[in-house]
């Protein structure tokens, strides 16, 4: 993200919930920039998926979208409201052409969820190469209503559950190592963890420098020393 990109949305924060929310908001960006800036990767093989089939209850459901016509203007508005709505609509005007998949989890009604994917490629500079059936799931979000009560876990099951239906080889997901909510919600997945990862830029490269990798490692991705591996970012 820019730097002018990180000024707007501080600045749409504080006119919605004034100084010292802001001010508290700005301080938890920079204690996880600063002490807690390594990220998880997740992966689960789709081509061996045998957990157990996800049921939705009854008053809940989930909705693949791939258009901002198939989207609607109201939904539109309740993914983009809750944070900076200018940066929110860019996004999906970019992801859609691309490919990508909106998931829509609806409880009743009401919006509880969502979460992208996109097979081939990744939406931006990633820690290794994809392959043309592997596939990225990012920017998930649950709303704070519906939070602690599984919707993450259930809304990332059912897209496995597809994706491995339709003949996709591999899911990769990645986290923050502070998100301590996420990740204890991917470990009721399929998905596995690969390693901890933090990128470092130099003389125009962004270097992706791997720790706790495990065996299951994307193969020709990385050169691995040891414990640790170093690659460039991909797209």
């Amino acid at each position: 993200m820019s730097i002018f990109d990180s000024i707007s949305r501080i600045t749409d924060y504080y006119s919605r919930h004034g100084f010292s929310a802001t001010l508290g908001r700005v301080g938890v960006a920079l204690k996880r920039a600063r002490f807690s800036n390594r990220m998880i990767v997740f992966y689960c093989d789709l081509s061996n998926y045998s957990a157990r089939p996800v049921n939705i209850p009854a008053s809940m459901g989930v909705e693949r979208v791939r258009t901002e016509r198939e989207l609607g203007q109201q939904t539109m508005q309740e993914i983009t409201s809750f944070w900076n709505p200018r940066l929110a609509a860019r996004n999906i005007k970019e992801r859609f052409p691309k490919g990508a998949s909106l998931w829509l989890l609806r409880s009743g009604s009401e919006l509880a969820g969502y979460g992208w994917t996109l097979q081939g490629c990744t939406i931006g500079e990633y820690y290794f190469p994809m392959g043309p059936k592997d596939v990225q799931l990012f920017d998930f979000y649950v709303f704070p209503q519906f939070r602690g009560r599984a919707m993450h876990w259930l809304l990332t099951s059912y897209i496995l559950q597809t994706l491995a239906a339709e003949g996709a080889a591999r899911a990769f997901a990645d986290t923050g190592e502070w998100n301590q909510a996420q990740i204890s919600s991917f470990k009721m997945t399929p998905f596995r963890r690969l390693g901890m990862v933090r990128t470092v830029a130099l003389f125009g490269q962004t270097f992706s420098c791997w720790s706790d990798m495990k065996a299951a490692e994307p193969k020709k991705a990385n050169q691995v020393h040891g414990s640790t591996a170093v690659s460039t970012r991909a797209k």
